[in-house]
């Protein structure tokens, strides 16, 4: 500020969501601010008890100095400041005004002082708003462009604009009211610090609110891209150490499995770029597991899934956490050392211990199991200091109560963004849940009971991992995951290979006979269930759209395989193709 012992004098308050505005207000005057107001605004401050002037006033007040400086008659005057109070275009026009905008563009310099005195305009020192929720009017179904065009805010955005040019305290946010005040009381909110924070805030808020209105009224040609840094997740670093300046950015508050709602246990490390990729595709097959249970009347068991560099190296369902813990550890014991696990049920020391000691390699040289990060709905202290590396804080423990009301809703609707080089392609996110009464779901054979659930989680777990995918199940749990192959036989040997490879072969349920596979898309050609079948799988679930497919049909029958297959357009399921 220009001015020695600045301290604001007055406050423009209009805003959409009046969460705690009266007790705001009431502060605001009691520290001798005098408070502006607007329409419903103003109605909720006098209801509350606050002493209110109306933005009209501003408007009155200007034109009173003009025409008493030109001599114009008294009663004149009169007839001129009663139609001034008048609503304009029904209440359409409230702030958009000269003397609004002087108000707070002048800056606090003398030049501006004088030229504001004479013209009978106050300076406006605090900028109170929220814009009409047009994000929310947006996404309403069946909404019509005259509705978005009514519910789209043009004063708001205009006072935060000017507010912020003129370098004012800009307060846009229910949640800014407690600090915003304590930095009033204590002389912060007049440092440059302070603005500058509610400045950059407001130009983020309008450019996301312009950019939604634009995408809407552009239908489709137009795309925005809005983030908030998240100051607290803390990101150690990118893909790799050089990779120094990573950040994670919020684009929204309203979903309560976003990487942001999740907690950073106190003690853990902060998570790399890579832990966060490999919680967000924990989240990605968690939710299709559940789902798929969901949507085919298969219970809701406990889930466990663990991941390694964003594909799921072990998942088990059962009845109980123990069960789902053991048949997860056991899906890849060498790929799970140093994973990511989730679960949908809270861990307490005896999960914590089996998480460290089950089925842990004696000749590994550590006494225990180590793990990068443990996310549950809830993680006791016994539990996180059991789960705590040897080198205290790198096993990362999150927690989000959401994990334990998993429901179909709560796949990830979000469109689906990838860079590319001058640009970005953007595609709608994979949330179709697999139904086995599907209308296009043909068996080839007999599916049995005990099958249907090991197909459900072979799904949830192969439409997640990196395409081209085949993943094998058996007794509720993942014991091969053939990801990210060019090819799908090498994806069937792949999964194979983990299912059998060194420290699983004696391990239940690591035999593949009478296994379950998933085929993220159609077999070409009958060599991959070949390999399947040569190694004793008992179902093969995949896409049908292949010329060979009644060679794969045939295939399977005359080795007693049953086959349920879906057509390739309803049942694809690629995911992170190419990532």
């Amino acid at each position: 500020m220009n001015i020695e012992n600045w301290k604001p004098k007055t406050a423009l308050v209009s805003v959409s969501d009046k969460t705690g505005i009266v007790p705001f207000c009431r502060e605001l005057v009691e520290q001798g601010i005098t408070i502006y107001s607007t329409g419903g605004t103003a109605k909720e401050l006098r209801v509350g008890g606050v002493a209110v002037t109306d933005v009209t006033e501003l408007l009155r007040c200007s034109l009173r100095t003009v025409l008493e400086r030109h001599k114009v008659p008294a009663d004149t005057i009169a007839a001129i400041l009663e139609e001034t109070g008048q609503p304009f275009l029904r209440d359409r026009v409230k702030t958009l005004s000269r003397e609004i905008s002087a108000g707070l563009l002048a800056r606090y310099v003398e030049e501006d002082r004088d030229e504001l005195a004479r013209m009978g305009i106050p300076s406006i020192d605090i900028v109170v708003v929220n814009f009409y929720p047009l994000e929310r009017t947006i996404a309403k179904p069946g909404v019509t462009v005259e509705e978005v065009i009514e519910g789209t805010d043009i004063g708001g955005p205009t006072m935060v604009r000017s507010g912020a040019k003129g370098r004012r305290i800009l307060v846009l946010n229910p949640a800014c009211y407690e600090e915003t005040l304590a930095a009033l009381r204590d002389g912060r909110a007049a440092s440059d610090e302070f603005i500058t924070e509610g400045v950059a805030y407001g130009e983020y808020l309008v450019a996301r609110y312009c950019g939604a209105s634009a995408a809407y009224h552009g239908k489709g040609k137009y795309y925005f891209l809005a983030g908030e840094r998240v100051d607290e997740w803390p990101v150690k670093y990118g893909e790799n150490p050089q990779q120094a300046e990573a950040t994670l950015y919020r684009t929204t508050d309203e979903d309560p499995l976003a990487v942001h709602r999740f907690e950073i246990l106190e003690g853990s490390q902060p998570p790399s770029l890579v832990n966060i990729t490999d919680l967000d595709r924990l989240l990605q097959t968690v939710t299709h597991v559940q789902a798929g249970f969901a949507v085919n009347q298969l219970g809701s068991p406990m889930i466990a899934v663990g991941v390694k560099h964003g594909n799921a190296c072990g998942a088990a369902i059962a009845p109980d956490a123990a069960g789902a813990l053991r048949g997860m550890l056991a899906g890849d014991l060498t790929a799970v050392h140093g994973g990511f696990v989730m679960t949908n049920f809270p861990i307490g020391l005896p999960e914590a211990e089996l998480l460290r000691q089950h089925l842990h390699f004696a000749d590994t040289g550590l006494k225990k199991r180590l793990l990068d990060g443990v996310i549950a709905p809830e993680i006791t202290p016994e539990a996180f200091k059991e789960l705590d590396r040897v080198d205290h804080g790198k096993c990362r423990g999150i927690v989000n109560s959401e994990l334990g009301r998993l429901t179909p809703a709560s796949l990830d609707g979000t469109p689906l963004l990838k860079r590319v080089r001058g640009g970005f392609t953007l595609q709608p996110n994979y949330t179709f849940v697999m139904d086995l009464r599907h209308a296009r779901v043909e068996i080839f054979g007999e599916l049995i009971e005990a099958d249907k659930a090991n197909v459900i989680l072979a799904w949830a777990v192969g439409c997640t991992s990196n395409s081209n995918t085949i993943s094998l199940v058996r007794m509720g749990a993942l014991i091969g995951n053939g990801v990210g192959q060019q090819d799908r036989v090498f994806a069937a040997q792949t999964a194979i290979a983990r299912a059998t490879r060194q420290h699983h072969k004696d391990v239940p349920p690591h035999d593949v006979r009478g296994a379950v596979a998933y085929s993220d898309s159609f077999f070409p050609f009958i060599d991959g269930p070949e390999k399947l079948i040569a190694a004793g799988v008992r179902t093969i679930f995949a896409t049908s759209g292949a010329r060979k497919d009644t060679d794969v049909q045939a295939t399977c029958k005359a080795a007693g395989v049953t086959l349920v297959m879906i057509p390739d357009k309803d049942g694809r399921g690629f995911f992170g193709h190419g990532v």
